[in-house]
């Protein structure tokens, strides 16, 4: 089966309440057969945030193939494009990172470990010296294992003291964490993949699932093609496949204008006050500010709502009457709120829905506020993007206090005297030099930041000592003053945390290349080297290997909503990852929070104390306790305002970014898989009919984009895009270009793209700038866009997007296997739940 052409496989439709049939995936090297390989490795997926239980195929020494895990509760055996072709192939590609740089002369060249870590260690101790702390920064990522992270933390907070740490997560999932906190006291996804088993209707609020996570994709499929389906509702500027599919259900595709999401929240929230379709007395019980919120959304008639956005009043009023008419909703939000105008405010409108209808807690009824990369929830979790371990809460002493007695060190060094610094003022700091240690970890800046040109001039000047650790040298680290080789995916061994909470572990198959050390033996060695002790002038990093950072956080996270105190990782050996809370009470997990109506916002508890969602104002402690709200949760509105930039005279059309099926962040592992790569070698440009006509634009043309910050250059796709937007693909830098032009960034979407962000969740907006599109010359074939995603082409001559030889993959329904889980609601009245002990295919 060629899974780039089926990006989903072959459909296991089923009923309403009963378990998602298994399905086991298996892709192998091209020339290895099954029974070449020498041993399977347990491990999951980590090319987007679902994170698919999965066992790594290794032979000679090498990982030469992938196939899904049967028994593991998230994925039931399946894989996607990316976890099938481009989990593993990357690793054996010759240009990986085999020995530390340093750069000498301008140059970068090799050197040894130790001379690399000395110069790191004199540059920090020389800053610690002369500005303290402050001038320390770290930029991580969503890649890294979950011992890694609190290991980055417990440095960061508990040896230097600098406030100054954030991950691309920020990029990404910054408003996820902020939404939840704003709504319901923490962070934490309140519901489960097992809602689609068992939901009325599913919105999807900005969220592509058919691409960015398309094993969960292949789950709803499976329950829209039983013949009970559920209405599928979509809110997306382009005509994607949740759009066919919610046409085609019955549903709505609500496509509004780029940077009016709010307005529409508002009304469609309105339309439940409206017509009567609020559950009063849960509301009574459970939630504050309900007076409030019915004053904000008020103006938003569908009339009102329709000329904002763009979208039809009549739509507007289907889309809220399934909603309020529909027992059972599970809702779905990722980029295309979170990247845009208003985000915080956009997602905690969608908890609005759900608290309104008391629709939270219950099988079927729950909320997904997804995550872009596959261990954003660690980083959360631990603070290693600047929030206190544990959910912890910055402003409340006795929290501070926890963490100061856990580490044994003193209150004063974490640094809690203001809130954490945001990327966005982390890069800011850098530029202007009073951060003069960068630390960037397996992320790629220099093509996943807004406003590229800017990024550049931040990383390659004088004024800031960079340093990167990465598999390959990515266009950020050509920039830095040191380069570390790390190891990846199936090189090491640690735990993560998909979207719905399910801790997997993922144990080392093979050996690095060269001189390559993971993560975490990287941050031991820069604390050894830094000699960091606690209060009685022992090591402060007490733990050498990946299961003892890992008991180290199970401490860490103990008595707090994201209590992993009983797990292990002979437990997580298991035949299936284990959602948090695990502990003594729930040995098994559990599957969705709030199941009891009482939410994290008691102030002993929360881990923040709130804001105003439209300007960002902070609520003070004192504020909070005042408003007493007792394990309620939050309902909060905001009403709608313009974009920091709309379209003009100069600037007539909206530049939109966003991720597509064949590609993961910035490229650097995705890229390398030829397959994955072959299916959409080169960026493109959507642009609608309509606009393509106005502009004298046809299918293949070579176009040029131009904002107030720059411009790129690609082919043009005359596609699904609604009228006066345009849009482009976020991932493509330079690294893989044929000849190399370092002053060509001619094809990075980000060039275009603005230095604003969400006033809550500091997130920047990657998909509100006003751009205007020139023809640059004829085309010589179709643009380089995939035929078999939302970026189909109208022209129905373009050739479709197929896989090449080594594209085989095998695709085994398992007859007669049932997946059994605990605390799954579709198990058979009277089990217990226990997970079976089973032997199913894809699993060893």
């Amino acid at each position: 089966m060629d899974r780039i052409a089926d990006i989903w496989g072959p459909r296991t439709p089923h009923a309403r309440g009963t378990v998602w049939p298994a399905r086991v995936d298996r892709h192998l090297q091209e020339g290895v057969a099954e029974e070449d390989v020498e041993r399977w490795v347990r491990s999951a997926c980590v090319l987007c945030s679902n994170g698919c239980g999965c066992e790594i195929a290794v032979r000679d020494g090498r990982m030469v193939g992938v196939r899904g895990v049967a028994t593991d509760v998230v994925n039931h055996g399946r894989l996607g494009p990316k976890g099938l072709y481009g989990s593993w192939d990357w690793a054996n590609s010759p240009d990986r990172l085999t020995r530390p740089l340093v750069r000498e002369n301008g140059r970068l060249v090799e050197t040894d470990w130790d001379t690399a870590m000395a110069r790191i260690a004199e540059v920090s101790r020389r800053l610690l010296d002369e500005k303290g702390p402050l001038s320390h920064g770290f930029y991580t990522t969503g890649q890294l294992f979950l011992e890694e992270y609190y290991t980055l933390a417990v440095i960061g907070k508990a040896g230097l003291g600098t406030p100054h740490m954030d991950g691309n997560t920020r990029l990404c999932t910054a408003t996820s964490a902020a939404a939840f906190k704003e709504s319901f006291g923490t962070d934490g996804q309140p519901g489960s993949y097992t809602d689609i088993e068992h939901c009325d209707a599913i919105f999807l609020f900005g969220h592509n699932m058919p691409e960015t996570q398309t094993v969960l994709w292949a789950r709803v499929l499976d329950r829209t093609r039983a013949d009970d389906p559920p209405k599928v509702v979509c809110v997306d500027p382009r005509r994607t496949k949740v759009a066919e599919e919610a046409e085609r259900t019955g549903g709505v595709h609500l496509a509004p204008r780029v940077g009016t999401n709010m307005a529409l929240m508002n009304g469609l929230t309105r339309e439940l006050f409206a017509n009567g379709r609020v559950d009063t007395a849960w509301v009574e019980r459970h939630t504050l500010g309900v007076d409030d919120l019915r004053a904000t959304v008020e103006p938003y008639t569908p009339e009102e709502t329709a000329r904002i956005c763009g979208v039809d009043a009549e739509d507007v009023r289907r889309a809220a009457r399934i909603f309020g008419e529909s027992e059972r909703v599970l809702s779905t939000v990722l980029q295309g709120f979170y990247q845009s105008h208003q985000a915080t405010a956009a997602a905690v409108a969608v908890h609005n829905l759900h608290l309104l209808r008391g629709m939270i807690g219950r099988p079927g009824a729950g909320v997904l506020q997804m995550n872009g990369q596959p261990t954003a929830q660690n980083t959360r979790e631990c603070g290693a993007d600047g929030d206190l371990p544990g959910f912890r809460n910055w402003s409340n002493p006795a929290h501070v206090r926890e963490l100061a007695e856990l580490w044994n060190v003193d209150e004063m060094t974490i640094p809690h005297w203001a809130p954490p610094t945001h990327a966005m003022q982390i890069f800011r700091y850098a530029e202007q030099g009073s951060i003069g240690l960068l630390w960037i970890s397996a992320t790629n800046p220099a093509v996943s930041m807004p406003e590229s040109a800017r990024v550049r001039r931040i990383l390659g000047g004088e004024q800031c000592f960079v340093v990167v650790q990465d598999l390959f040298l990515t266009e950020t680290a050509r920039l830095a003053d040191v380069v570390l080789p790390a190891a990846g995916w199936g090189e090491k061994s640690g735990c993560f945390t998909n979207v719905n909470r399910t801790v997997h572990l993922s144990e080392k198959a093979v050996e690095p290349p060269g001189e390559a050390r993971s993560d975490l033996d990287i941050f031991l060695m820069y604390a050894d080297a830094m000699d960091f002790r606690d209060r009685d002038g022992a090591p402060l990093i007490k733990w050498r290997t990946p299961e003892e950072a890992f008991d180290a956080w199970r401490e860490c996270s103990r008595g707090r909503p994201c209590d992993y105190s009983g797990l292990s990782y002979d437990k997580l050996r298991g035949p299936t990852g284990i959602p948090w809370p695990c502990t003594d009470e729930h040995p098994e997990g559990v599957d969705r929070l709030y199941g009891d109506g009482v939410f994290n916002t008691d102030p002993e508890l929360c881990e923040t104390y709130g804001h105003d969602l439209l300007t960002g104002g902070t609520v003070t402690p004192t504020e909070y306790r005042a408003k007493g709200p007792a394990g309620r949760a939050f309902l909060k509105g905001a009403p709608y305002v313009p974009p920091h930039e709309e379209a003009s005279e100069e600037y007539p059309l909206l530049f939109t970014t966003g991720r597509t099926v064949y590609h993961f962040h910035t490229r650097t592992k995705t890229g390398r898989s030829r397959n994955l790569n072959d299916a959409a070698p080169d960026v493109w440009v959507e642009l609608s009919v309509p606009d393509a006509r106005r502009l004298g634009i046809a299918e293949g043309d070579r176009v040029r984009v131009e904002s107030p910050r720059g411009a790129m250059e690609a082919r043009a796709r005359v596609g699904q895009v609604m009228e006066g937007a345009v849009f482009a693909p976020f991932h493509y830098g330079h690294w893989d270009l044929d000849e190399v032009v370092p002053e060509d960034f001619s094809r990075q979407a980000n060039e275009l793209t603005m230095t604003i962000w969400d006033p809550v969740s500091k997130q920047p907006y990657f998909k509100t700038a006003a751009c205007r599109v020139v023809r640059v010359a004829d085309g010589d074939g179709p643009a380089p866009a995939p035929t078999t995603t939302a970026s189909r082409p109208v022209d129905p001559s373009v050739p479709p997007t197929r896989g090449g030889p080594g594209a085989s993959t095998v695709a085994e329904v398992v007859d007669g296997f049932v997946p059994s889980y605990p605390n799954d609601p579709a198990l058979p009245s009277g089990d217990t739940g226990h997970i079976a002990e089973v032997s199913a295919p894809g699993r060893s």
